[in-house]
């Protein structure tokens, strides 16, 4: 598949799996999550999407909630999605802890 398809099809992802996470943690104060990156499969049959959880402490429980709820995610993204793409593709939710690793480097350096 063309790779400019693909990387708007990433964006389109990216952007819409945004929203649905900002509106589903509104009511949890102090909880931020984003989505950093998503990548999707030539076939379009599956995006692995990485998520950015703030405070690091609760990235745990909250990527086991979300993997728990990936059907009904995935469901609201085929809602907000379906006149751009023809198929949804399977959801897989992965936590990018690159924020925590940079952290922990400059720590390092300081020492």
């Amino acid at each position: 598949m063309d790779s400019t398809r693909l990387h708007k099809i990433e964006r389109l992802l990216q952007k819409e799996l945004s929203d649905i996470f900002q509106r589903q943690t509104q009511g949890m104060h102090g909880v931020l999550v984003s989505v950093s990156v998503v990548r999707v499969s030539a076939d379009l049959s599956v995006a692995k999407a990485y998520l950015s959880i703030f405070p690091s402490e609760k990235s745990k429980e909250l990527i086991e909630a979300i993997r728990a709820n990936t059907k009904t995610i995935r469901y609201d993204l085929g809602q907000r999605v379906r006149l751009q793409l023809r198929k949804i593709p399977e959801l897989s939710f992965f936590i990018d802890d690159s924020l925590d690793y940079i952290e922990n480097i400059d720590r390092l350096l300081k020492e």
